[in-house]
C-alpha cells in the first residue's frame, strides 16, 4: 500500500503568452509602453506548489490530495475543471466570494521568467483550512508558495508555523518550498529570518531555491549576484563555499532535517542532519535511515534537449524527489530523478507536459544523459 501524502498551499492559473523570437536581449524595448508586441497562442494552465507540485507527484505515481484554495469563480472553475480531468479535484478548497489567483508569466526567450500576480484566495488561507480527513493517515505533507501567501507571513509568519505544527501533530513528516519574494511587496518587507526561525524547527525537508534563500537571509549577497548576472541567470555565477554552504549551515542550525536548495541550470545542494535527528522520519526513511545522515553534496542537473520555460521546474523537481523518497529510493536515487525532472519540465511551456516517468528517466540515464558541467560538482556527489 502507497504511502499518502499531501501537497498544500498556493494555487492558480498560469496564463503564458508564446514568443516566436529566437532571443529577445532587450527586454526593455520589448515591452515598452504603447509597444505592440506579437505573440503566440497562449498556453493556460494550473500554477502554484499544489497544481505543480502535486500533480507531478500524481504523475510520478504518489499518492497524493492537493489541497488548494480557490473562489467561486471563472478561473476556479478552469482550476476545478483541469484537476479532475486527473482526478484530483476532491480536496480543493472552494469559499464563496472569493477570487481565484492567477499568473502572467512571460517566458521571453534569452531572460529570466517575469511574473504578474494575483494571490486571490491564497491570502485568506490557514490552518483551519486543513480538515482531519485530510491530514490523516498521511506520511508526507508539502506546503508550497507561503511568500504568496499574507497569512502565512505576516505577523512573523505565525500562520506557517501553525499549518506546519498542525501537520506535525498528526503524525506526518512535513514538506516546505517557498516562491519568489516581490522586494516591494508586504512580503519583501517581511523579516524572513525570522520567520525561518520560528517555522524550521517544524519542518522536516526543506526545499528553497538559492534565490528565494537568498534573498531572506543575505539580502545584500542576493543584490550584488543579480546585478551581475543583469538579464541572466544569476545562478550561473554561485560559488559553493561563499554562496550555498553559509546558506545551508543557517538552515540546519534553525531545525531542518533534510535540506535540498535548488540552484537552477547547475543543479541541486543536499545536506542531511545526524541518524539520530532523522529518527523522527523513520515512517519515511526505514529501514534506510542510518544510510541518509550526516550527508552533503551536489547533484549536477541534467541537459534538456530544449529549454521553452522553467515555469514549474523547481516544483516538478520536488515532486521528483518526495516521490522517490515516498516509494523508498536512496538519496543519490532520489536526487537523480529531481535532477531529471527538472531537466525534462523545462522542455514546454507548462509545468507537466514535459515530464517523463521514472523508468523513462532510467533509460535516459543509461543511455548516457549527459549532465551540466559546474564548479559546484568538482566533489563526491555523497561525502559524510
Amino acid at each position: 500500500m502507497k504511502k499518502k501524502a499531501v501537497a498544500a498551499g498556493h494555487i492558480c492559473i498560469d496564463i503564458t503568452p508564446t514568443f516566436n523570437e529566437s532571443k529577445t536581449p532587450d527586454v526593455g524595448g520589448l515591452l515598452s509602453p504603447g509597444t505592440l508586441v506579437h505573440v503566440g497562442p497562449a498556453v493556460i494552465h494550473t500554477g502554484g506548489s499544489v497544481a505543480n507540485t502535486g500533480l507531478a507527484m500524481k504523475f510520478f505515481g504518489a499518492d497524493v490530495s492537493l489541497a488548494g484554495k480557490i473562489g467561486d469563480d471563472s478561473f476556479g472553475n478552469m482550476i476545478e475543471a483541469i484537476l479532475a480531468e486527473r482526478q484530483a479535484e476532491k480536496d480543493l478548497i472552494r469559499r464563496p466570494g472569493e477570487n481565484t489567483a492567477y499568473t502572467i508569466v512571460l517566458a521571453i526567450p534569452g531572460i529570466d521568467r517575469i511574473f504578474l500576480h494575483d494571490p486571490g484566495a491564497n491570502n485568506t488561507f490557514t490552518a483551519d483550512d486543513l480538515t482531519e480527513d485530510l491530514l490523516r493517515d498521511t506520511a508526507l505533507f508539502h506546503f508550497g508558495y507561503a511568500p504568496l501567501m499574507k497569512k502565512m507571513y505576516e505577523n512573523e509568519g505565525e500562520g506557517l508555523v501553525e499549518v506546519m505544527k498542525k501537520a506535525r501533530s498528526f503524525g506526518t513528516a512535513t514538506s516546505l518550498d517557498f516562491a519568489t519574494v516581490d522586494p516591494n511587496s508586504e512580503a519583501g518587507r517581511a523579516d524572513w529570518r525570522k520567520i525561518l526561525q520560528k517555522t524550521l524547527p517544524f519542518v522536516d525537508i526543506f526545499v528553497p531555491s538559492i534565490e528565494e534563500l537568498m534573498f531572506m537571509l543575505d539580502r545584500d549577497r542576493f543584490e550584488s549576484l543579480r546585478k551581475r548576472a543583469g538579464n541572466g541567470d544569476m545562478c550561473m555565477l554561485l560559488n559553493l563555499d561563499e554562496d550555498v554552504r553559509p546558506l545551508a549551515d543557517a538552515c540546519m542550525e534553525m531545525g531542518c532535517r533534510i535540506l535540498l536548495i535548488k540552484c537552477g541550470a547547475p543543479g541541486l545542494y543536499f545536506r542531511t542532519a545526524s541518524e539520530e535527528k532523522l529518527r523522527s522520519l523513520a515512517q519515511l526513511l526505514e529501514p534506510s535511515v542510518g544510510s541518509w545522515a550526516g550527508l552533503e553534496g551536489f547533484e549536477p542537473a541534467y541537459v534538456p534537449r530544449k529549454v521553452l520555460s522553467a515555469t514549474g521546474a523547481g516544483d516538478t523537481c520536488i515532486a521528483a524527489f518526495l516521490t522517490a523518497l515516498l516509494e523508498g529510493f536512496p538519496l543519490q536515487k532520489c536526487l537523480q530523478y529531481a535532477a531529471a525532472a527538472g531537466a525534462s519540465c523545462v522542455e514546454a511551456y507548462d509545468a507537466l507536459s514535459g515530464l517523463i516517468t521514472f523508468d523513462e528517466i532510467e533509460k535516459k540515464i543509461g543511455a548516457g544523459w549527459k549532465k551540466n558541467s559546474s564548479d559546484m560538482d568538482k566533489k563526491d556527489p555523497c561525502v559524510r
